[in-house]
């Protein structure tokens, strides 16, 4: 799943949305949410603004 996530984040060249990441891997947004937590506690995404989330 968080190698799903960073893919897609990796490939966009830009910060998404959870919902965007969602439509891109097709995994549902409360797994996405739980990807993106999970990559923030690890400090391999970051929040450049608010709701939007990007590789470091």
């Amino acid at each position: 799943m968080e190698e799903q996530i960073l893919d897609a984040l990796k490939k966009a060249g830009k910060p998404l949305r959870p919902g965007d990441i969602s439509e891109i891997t097709g995994l549902d947004k409360a797994t996405v949410d739980k990807g993106i937590k999970k990559l923030k506690t690890e400090e391999k995404i970051y929040c450049p603004k608010r709701c939007f989330y990007d590789i470091k």
